[in-house]
């Protein structure tokens, strides 16, 4: 593990289905309306969030420091995702 040389990395993970963001995602319209801004078409899942941690953490990435990692399926992509939607 790198954690030494990660430096100020950050994660910015997007509408992951979490119990803190369940109105985003619990109704049927909800998610549809949801899964318009998401160009992955699914909602994220905490495993992926945990990979994307873990790659980082790994050598396999060993060249990247300073970075904002964003894990949202595309999510960002999207220019209604500046005012939310």
């Amino acid at each position: 593990m790198r954690l030494k040389e990660l430096g100020s990395t950050r994660f910015a993970p997007v509408r992951t289905r979490t119990p803190i963001n369940t109105a985003a995602w619990d109704t049927p319209e909800a998610l549809a309306q949801l899964l318009k801004l998401i160009r992955y078409g699914r909602i994220g899942e905490p495993d992926d969030i945990a990979r994307a941690v873990l790659w980082l953490a790994s050598d396999q990435s060993n060249y990247l420091t300073g970075i904002s990692l964003f894990v949202d399926g595309g999510m960002t992509l999207y220019p209604g995702f500046a005012t939310g939607g």
